[in-house]
């Protein structure tokens, strides 16, 4: 949002009170954290929380404790950190593109006077002190050109250390990202994932579908081989899962043995079909022991199917998709269920 110091006292004042009235007409506990989304969404100046709420409101939605929380989220991940350090370092690579093209100019402008400079003293010969001193000048100026070129080698090294500091930046960033066992996003980016999913699917009005899957009978694989087979079959789930995706998907492991897949612009039918298919791979694989090569069992998964009904918070559609899947547990395991749309 932006800085309340850019903005003229009788403005925050107006936007302040429009806030207020909004909050009690909707009966919006004031808090400072919900205080904020509504100026924010009276300022006007975050397009997707003002969409969001906007559509809330057309729904009749009431604004309950844990849907002020996900608006607050909301706007939180419009101007997220990630952004800032993109922005912060294109700055930086900018101005020292800048600095360098300069000192490049001055060390070319430097030669050209100390030829020029030459050329006069040698025009000079017959006066020997003029000569001494152009000469004296001429050597000044050389100097001044070897102590540029040296600090010029200086920067393109500086800038190198800043382009392998950004790249660090960005594993370290996808690494706090992903699961470690699975090679997945984790459960916080999955999370902003579907956020922004759930944003963007109201924005557009395209499908938004997810499923969740859990490996069924997964503790007995855990006491009868030990956990190192367990972390293994998640491991295998995990690759038939991101195998069976879009690359405009994403795949997480959303706690335990539990997996979800979130799918931008998929209908109900899809998901499950992605879904179903995914299930039926992993079915038919054949899991053996590292090492020894000892077979461990068929591995199969229960998956439930979810559809984004827009307006819906985020623990609503995950306790759709869970309560689908417990429905494919209740009949049988491995097989998919689709929740109602």
């Amino acid at each position: 949002m932006e800085d309340l110091n850019d903005l003229e006292p009788e403005h925050v004042a107006s936007v302040s009170a429009q806030a207020l009235a909004l909050m009690a007409q909707l009966d919006v506990p004031v808090t400072p954290a919900n205080f904020t989304v509504w100026f924010a969404y009276v300022l006007g100046r975050s397009p997707a929380l003002r969409k969001t709420i906007d559509i809330l409101r057309s729904n009749k939605r009431r604004f309950d404790k844990t849907l002020n929380r996900e608006l607050h989220s909301t706007l939180l991940s419009s101007s997220s950190f990630r952004q800032d350090v993109d922005s912060i370092s294109e700055e930086l690579g900018s101005i020292l593109a800048h600095v360098r093209d300069d000192l490049s100019d001055a060390i070319v402008d430097n030669c050209a006077q100390s030829a020029e400079l030459t050329e006069v003293g040698r025009s000079l010969r017959a006066t020997n002190d003029s000569q001494r001193a152009l000469r004296r000048l001429g050597e000044e100026l050389a100097k001044a050109t070897q102590r540029a070129s040296a600090l010029e080698a200086k920067l393109a090294e500086s800038s190198g250390e800043l382009t392998e500091l950004r790249a660090s930046l960005e594993e370290a960033e996808a690494r706090s990202r992903t699961d470690a066992l699975t090679g997945l996003a984790n459960r916080r980016a999955m999370e902003m994932f579907l956020r922004s999913a759930q944003i963007n699917a109201m924005e557009s009005g395209d499908a938004l579908s997810v499923f969740l899957i859990d490996v069924d009978h997964f503790k007995k694989f855990n006491d009868k081989y030990g956990h190192q087979i367990g972390d293994q079959v998640l491991r295998v789930v995990a690759k038939y899962l991101q195998d069976g995706i879009r690359e405009g998907d994403l795949a997480a492991r959303y706690g335990g043995e539990e997996l979800m897949c979130i799918l931008p612009g998929a209908s109900l039918e899809i998901c499950r079909q992605v879904a179903d298919r995914i299930r039926a791979r992993v079915a038919g694989a054949r899991v053996t022991r590292r090492g020894t090569g000892q077979e461990i069992g068929q591995v199969t998964i229960s998956t439930g199917v979810a559809q984004f009904k827009p307006g819906e918070s985020f623990e609503a559609l995950i306790e759709r998709c869970d309560e689908a899947l417990y429905q494919a547990k209740q009949s049988g395991r491995n097989c998919t269920i689709a929740a109602a749309a």
